[in-house]
């Protein structure tokens, strides 16, 4: 029988909640055991500073996906909103592939759109031109050209100025856009999408002129709950994590 596809994202991995990390290693050394692939579609981390940040936790990560991958699960990365600079170093570290953002995944009779989400949230205008800014290589090259301590206590503040812009911004300007969402849909006929970053875990229906498409939106895994779609022959449902949670 064909093994399992999983997909997780917004694991916000960090030393400061260690109970997640504890999740995402029990997750590594069980379900993803018997699968043939895994896809982390971003936020894997907290935040990233660079490849060359020697943080313990990262370089346990890595060693955990360079297993999985040595045992024929094929690791695949994709950036979020807090680690967009993870790169071709470290990915190489975990044995992984980076991939761009959308993808496009036919497995098992199905054709999935793979996304972060937060390219979705246009109706966040601010946050896109954030985006638009440091997702420019000649601005991610001078800020990684930056000593270390720098790069953090920059992250820092521009962490730290989210927060609080968050309190000032309806809840709704911070989910995907329905237009958004269906342009994306109509580029890629036929396709369901899986994505995360709103931390809204669910399933939409979205009925186009082009056929009734699903949307999957992914759990953020803070303390150590949250879960992972997976799919087989069976079709796409969603796992919970710590929990007995389960939904087709």
């Amino acid at each position: 029988m064909p093994k399992p596809i999983l997909f997780a994202s917004d694991l916000h991995l960090s030393d400061a909640d260690p109970a997640t990390t504890a999740a995402f290693l029990a997750f590594l050394h069980t379900q993803v055991q018997t699968a043939s692939a895994l896809y982390l579609l971003g936020d894997i981390f907290e935040y990233w500073i660079g490849d060359d940040d020697q943080n313990a936790l990262n370089g346990q990560i890595a060693g955990e996906l360079r297993a999985l991958a040595k045992n024929g699960v094929s690791i695949f990365l994709m950036h979020g909103n807090r680690d967009f600079l993870l790169g071709p170093q470290y990915a190489a570290a975990a044995g992984a592939t980076l991939l761009d953002d959308p993808f496009i995944l036919n497995a098992f009779g199905h054709k999935l759109i793979l996304s972060h989400g937060d390219v979705l949230c246009t109706d966040d205008t601010a946050y896109q031109q954030f985006r638009a800014t440091v997702r420019q290589p000649a601005w991610q090259r001078t800020f990684l050209a930056r000593p270390l301590a720098e790069r953090r206590a920059e992250v820092e503040r521009i962490r730290a100025a989210s927060e609080l812009a968050k309190k000032d911004k309806a809840s709704d300007i911070m989910d995907v856009n329905p237009h958004s969402v269906a342009n994306l849909f109509v580029q890629h006929t036929g396709a369901d999408l899986i994505h995360g970053h709103t931390h809204r875990p669910a399933r939409h229906q979205h009925d186009l002129a082009q056929g009734t498409r699903q949307r999957w939106v992914l759990p953020d895994w803070y303390g150590g709950e949250g879960g992972y779609l997976q799919l087989d022959e069976t079709g796409l449902s969603f796992v919970g994590i710590n929990t007995n949670a389960t939904w087709r």
